[in-house]
């Protein structure tokens, strides 16, 4: 393992969990990488001075000798940023403001005190803008192709535009994320971040215009998701969250939103360095069969590859703060002969030079392949490996079992929903059991022994689905690398 660091970045290590050892005419490689990075100093990968934010004279103000007259428009904060916390940060705010959040009509109130718990979130000089969307997007605040600059008045003026908010029209989500995309690109932040919030499904707009407007977001900033009530499509929030290198969830009841915002900001105010890809370097013949992440959450990043030069690609990885993510790699080699030993992949963190000039390194290890006639070094799966495939599988099987369940397939439910049970339990993902048992009921886990129940609340079905990607990581107490 190697590791490159600066002082003013935070310092990212680079694991890599593998058994190396392949049987005679064996090719595929597998190994985690394991990425953490710690001990962050800096906002979008420019150092920050020490002096801290300083409060600039209004126009006019006694301390030129002039009456305090302010004639800033909304959105002017009065803070030089420079050196401040949050500089090189942008946030766009996206709420729903279609006609069936007036049903309840609490629902409309919480998403107006959840965007302004998250607005009190923000760290000084980060540069935010609200967005109230129908089958059209429309700036709440402050307008004008805009973002403001968070402080004290920046945050009244616009809590203020949000009391304003009111529910009606229809849903045509793509057009949230392409005027939020207009607007942090404007901003000039290196660290660009969206929060969209719906509760229903995104009937006004057709399927490819959604897709293509994800398409058109991704890698230009990252988005969070989430649906409120029961009544919005999972596909479509968890396919934002996805496409964007965000978090999806479910808040089911709306009187949670306020907190569930509250963390959601707090989690990107801790973002520090953008756009970080994981660079995997492959020999000549060696072939990339499969990148996934599989902690925190499952996400299949094969398909996003970007080539960064000679047997080289990148795989986008959003913007890291203090953190520690697993990835699964699979790696097909040509076979060799006993005895013999290749490099299969060489894994780098890598993260674009602002002014252009080569990428930086962050953090590299290697993947290695030993070709043995020991049957015993050969078969043994390596625990961190054992584990995630487990954890994959667990995924896919919920959202298989659930599938089969709203198409009258019993069967097929029953046997995909009690192999999650059993893989649930196996592997200690307490959390997907909790919510698994709300759907079934657990005869014998150990087994994966359950039967469907016979009434399950929206909310249960809508949870398990969001979370089904959630994963455990594994216990690495008495683990040792090879």
């Amino acid at each position: 393992m190697a590791n490159f660091s600066k002082s003013s970045v935070p310092r990212f290590s680079v694991e890599v969990y593998q058994n190396e050892y392949l049987p005679e005419g064996g090719s595929e490689v597998h190994a985690v990488v394991t990425v953490t990075a710690t001990g962050g100093g800096t906002t979008g990968g420019v150092p920050l001075p020490a002096t801290a934010a300083r409060r600039l004279p209004h126009p006019r103000s006694p301390a030129q000798g002039g009456a305090a007259h302010d004639h800033r428009a909304p959105g002017d904060g009065g803070y030089d940023t420079a050196g401040g916390p949050g500089r090189g940060t942008a946030v766009v705010l996206m709420v729903d403001c279609s006609g069936s959040m007036e049903y309840p009509p609490t629902k409309m109130r919480h998403a107006r005190d959840a965007t302004a718990a998250a607005i009190d979130t923000l760290h000084d000089g980060v540069r935010f803008a609200v967005v109230a969307g129908t089958h059209l997007a429309r700036e709440a605040y402050p307008g004008g192709g805009r973002l403001a600059t968070a402080d004290a008045r920046t945050r009244a003026e616009a809590k203020e535009a949000l009391r304003r908010l009111a529910p009606g029209g229809g849903t045509a989500i793509g057009t949230w994320l392409r005027l939020a995309d207009r607007l942090l690109a404007a901003s000039g932040a290196a660290i660009r971040h969206g929060v969209l919030l719906t509760d229903g499904r995104n009937e006004h707009e057709a399927p490819r215009d959604l897709r293509a407007a994800l398409d058109a977001c991704a890698g230009r900033f990252t988005c969070d998701a989430r649906g409120v009530g029961t009544d919005w499509e999972v596909a479509e929030v968890t396919g934002v969250a996805s496409a964007l290198l965000g978090t999806a969830d479910i808040v089911a009841d709306p009187a949670g939103l306020a907190a569930d915002f509250t963390r959601m900001m707090e989690h990107a105010m801790g973002k520090e360095v953008p756009d970080v890809a994981l660079r995997l370097w492959t020999p000549a013949g060696a072939e990339i069969v499969f990148v996934k992440q599989v902690a925190p959450a499952v996400e299949d990043l094969t398909g996003r590859r970007t080539e960064a030069g000679p047997r080289a690609g990148d795989y986008p990885t959003g913007s890291w703060g203090d953190e520690s993510r697993d990835y699964h790699l699979c790696v097909r080699v040509p076979p060799a002969g006993l005895g013999q030993e290749m490099l299969a992949a060489r894994v780098s963190l890598v993260r674009p030079d602002p002014s252009g000039g080569l990428p930086e390194t962050l953090g590299q290890g290697l993947v290695r392949a030993v070709w043995t006639a020991d049957t015993a070094a050969s078969t043994s799966i390596n625990p961190q490996v054992a584990h995630y495939t487990g954890q994959a599988e667990l995924a896919r099987v919920i959202q298989e079992g659930l599938e089969a369940r709203k198409s009258g397939d019993l069967y097929g439910a029953t046997a995909g929903l009690g192999r999650a049970v059993q893989l649930a339990a196996a592997s200690g993902n307490t959390d997907t059991a909790k919510l698994l048992s709300k759907v079934v009921d657990v005869v014998d886990a150990a087994t994966g022994t359950v039967r469907l129940k016979a009434k399950v609340a929206d909310a249960d079905e809508m949870t398990l689905e969001t979370r089904s990607t959630k994963t455990v990581r594994v216990n690495r107490t008495h683990m040792k690398k090879p």
